[in-house]
């Protein structure tokens, strides 16, 4: 079970036309200004926001990178900010950058995170062949990742963030660049691993694409600058906003919310 409670982020950045010569006055960023979001076991989680939402910061925090200004982080009741190694144990990440190491195998790039993760090089190697088997991807085990296609990268990563087989799994992002074969065939999976028979995983799945939220989040927070603004199952999204069409509901909750605070920003 993964738990976010109203974290908060900003950054200090340099603007007005810095460069090597010239130092640019330092501006708050306010990148998550108040997020909460309850993703229990057995069950996919949607975070839905469009792009510079605040989903990614979100989620870095959540996997331990940078401290929340505000809020708490558990995963499995463990503090993130308290016991980072512990949590992050409890969890598979897979984020905005697949990077695989181009020299190596499928199978050996799946191998070595398990051995980070603390596993013998022989349950890694019999968890690297379960998972080939679950992602389809037996035919381009051995063969060295430099040269994948975007959806073979994407298995490999995948399988890479669950050789440990952690209770949880958050994805970022994860069908950019991929055709409708790949991303059919994640879809198959994740259902598969929030399932009992797939040991009934939390799951949390970032996304701005729609259609993918109507097709496998059975619970959705909808961020907006910052903010999450409605949650709920997406029929209950659909009654909330009084659309027929979930794009409309997702737009009328979301930057409605986002023009309100605007103006009150302005107001105040």
């Amino acid at each position: 079970m993964i738990e976010i409670k109203n974290v908060s982020k900003s950054f200090v950045s340099a603007s007005g036309g810095s460069s090597l010569f010239k130092k640019g006055k330092k501006q708050t960023v306010q990148a998550v200004r108040d997020v909460s979001l309850h993703a229990p076991n057995g069950r996919i989680t949607g975070l839905l926001g469009a792009n510079g939402a605040g989903k990614t910061t979100t989620l870095r925090m959540l996997g331990g990178l940078f401290e929340p200004d505000q809020g708490q982080i558990s995963v499995d009741g463990i503090q993130v900010s308290q016991a980072p190694r512990q949590a992050l144990a409890r969890m598979g990440i897979l984020g905005d950058a697949h990077g695989l190491y181009p020299r190596l195998s499928a199978r050996e790039n799946i191998i070595y995170f398990g051995r980070l993760q603390g596993m013998e090089a022989d349950a890694a190697n019999a968890r690297a062949e379960e998972l080939a088997r679950l992602l389809d991807m037996r035919h381009i085990l051995d063969r060295r990742s430099d040269g994948f296609s975007q959806g073979e990268r994407m298995k490999t990563a995948l399988a890479r963030a669950l050789v440990h087989d952690p209770a949880n799994i958050v994805l970022d992002e994860p069908t950019n660049g991929l055709d409708v074969l790949a991303t059919r065939a994640l879809r198959e999976a994740l259902r598969h691993l929030r399932s009992p028979e797939g040991g009934g995983k939390c799951i949390v799945f970032s996304t701005h694409i729609m259609p993918e939220v109507e097709q496998l989040c059975e619970h959705v927070v909808v961020v907006a600058q910052g903010r999450s603004v409605a949650e709920g199952s997406v029929p209950e999204l659909l009654a909330l906003a009084g659309e027929k069409h979930f794009e409309d509901a997702f737009v009328k909750l979301a930057f409605t919310q986002q023009q309100q605070q605007q103006q009150q920003e302005v107001a105040a």
